[in-house]
């Protein structure tokens, strides 16, 4: 049984419109393995829903941050703190990718030794195990 972290958007399409994920993510969530999310996702769609104008995929969640949480709780994900290794990773990280929420995922992933699912192809460029 693998141990996996889900990058921001799987959470948000899990929510409202699991059409967007793959069958194999799809099973991963249904499945006994351990999933965990971090705590950097609720922190990011927090910063976006602040906004004026927040990004459509904040919007296609219109419980926004309750109905997050909502989620992790409905599908027993684990929530992941922000913890030093985490951030010791982050210079180590090669420029690929400038959205700082997703370099604490990347972060995250490498230091825990999990495989990260995500439809991010700028994610995929990293040495990392990913799923999609």
């Amino acid at each position: 049984m693998g141990k996996y972290l889900l990058d921001t958007h799987v959470v948000l399409w899990t929510a409202s419109d699991p059409s967007k994920l793959t069958k194999k993510v799809r099973q991963i969530i249904l499945s006994d393995a351990i999933k965990c999310v971090s705590i950097a996702s609720a922190w990011e769609i927090a910063i976006k829903l602040g906004k004026n104008k927040p990004d459509k995929i904040v919007l296609d969640l219109p419980g926004g941050l309750p109905e997050f949480y909502k989620m992790l709780d409905i599908n027993e994900f684990m929530t992941i703190p922000v913890q030093r290794p985490y951030l010791l990773h982050l210079p180590t990280l090669p420029p690929l990718h400038k959205d700082p929420f997703d370099r604490l995922i990347i972060s995250t992933a490498m230091a825990e030794g999990m495989t990260l699912i995500t439809a991010d192809e700028d994610i995929q460029m990293y040495d990392i195990p990913w799923i999609w």
